[in-house]
């Protein structure tokens, strides 16, 4: 079955800006919560994981960049990592690198 979203992950109302990311268990530092992005033809497409992380500059979690060299049409991809321990109810944050705030 899919599932857009890892299920210690939740959609909630934000403090930041409309809806975020926000963590239903405890999540430990370098926790790998899946791709954010993905990069096609020279596109880049949101995932429904990137498409609800707010921005922050303290953020609490880091996008890792990966060359997907055996996808013809995906080059690379972002996977949202945790870079420290993250509490039941927080709200996920990356700072923005693709988008203008």
């Amino acid at each position: 079955m899919y599932k857009p979203l890892p299920e210690s992950v939740t959609i909630k109302p934000s403090g930041v800006h409309g809806i975020g990311l926000f963590a239903d268990q405890k999540i430990k530092p370098g926790t790998n919560l899946g791709a954010t992005h993905l990069e096609v033809d020279d596109k880049i497409i949101r995932t429904p994981l990137g498409g609800f992380i707010n921005h922050s500059n303290t953020p609490n979690c880091m996008k890792l960049r990966q060359f997907v060299p055996l996808r013809l049409s995906v080059k690379k991809k972002w996977n949202l990592v945790t870079k420290q321990d993250i509490k039941k109810g927080d709200e996920l944050t990356v700072r923005y690198t693709f988008y203008k705030i």
